[in-house]
């Protein structure tokens, strides 16, 4: 599983293998404790013992808390990236349908199961509660680039547009979804998926 992407604000990458595990720590720490003890009681002192390091160790990657929760929501990222990837990889039909299913499905898993990811996600809800702190169009794009390919779709300015008002209303409707109930919504989810289903349809077919 990846760590943490480059394109992620560390004061330091890690280089050797002791220093990416005690990175890896770090994150998986700062997971749990978001699911404990919530965003607003998380400290760098906490996760540093949770992890078992230094609190230099911390500190050595990251400046404050926010920027280890959007490490991690960098990593959810990533982590997700390669579900789906692994997902297509199983669906032989090549449809937009397929990829439909492996990209809510997947989403759907990880919110149910992965530590840390109700509150921060991929990095919309930081500071926790904003959901307009960082749009969805990080997500997208990622989006973009693994399913153009499976779709034999070039990825144009109209491609992006469509998967960008796709994951927003995704995430809008799966957000209702949860609050709702705390597992999901299984009602809503597939209303959100029908309402996909048409939207992508109009376009994709």
């Amino acid at each position: 599983m990846s760590t943490v992407s480059h394109a992620t604000p560390l004061r330091r990458a890690p280089v050797q293998r002791r220093s990416a595990e005690r990175l890896t720590r770090i994150l998986d720490a700062c997971a749990d404790l978001l699911d404990e003890v919530g965003y607003d009681a998380l400290s760098t002192r906490a996760v540093a013992l949770r992890a078992d390091v230094p609190i230099g160790s911390v500190y050595r990657f990251f400046g404050n808390k926010r920027q280890m929760a959007d490490a991690l929501a960098q990593r959810n990222l990533e982590r997700y990236a390669e579900r789906v990837t692994e997902r297509l990889a199983r669906t032989a039909d090549g449809g937009w349908r397929g990829a439909l299913d492996a990209v809510l499905d997947e989403y759907l898993a990880m919110k149910r199961t992965a530590p840390g990811f109700s509150l921060i996600d991929f990095g919309n809800q930081i500071p926790v509660g904003d959901r307009h702190a960082v749009p969805n169009h990080r997500v997208a794009e990622r989006l973009t680039e693994l399913l153009s390919g499976y779709l034999g779709r070039r990825p144009d300015d109209d491609v992006r547009r469509v998967f960008l008002v796709a994951v927003e209303t995704a995430d809008t409707l799966v957000q209702l979804a949860f609050r709702v109930a705390p597992d999901g919504d299984e009602k809503i989810i597939e209303e959100a998926r029908e309402l996909l289903r048409a939207y992508l349809g109009r376009v994709l077919d």
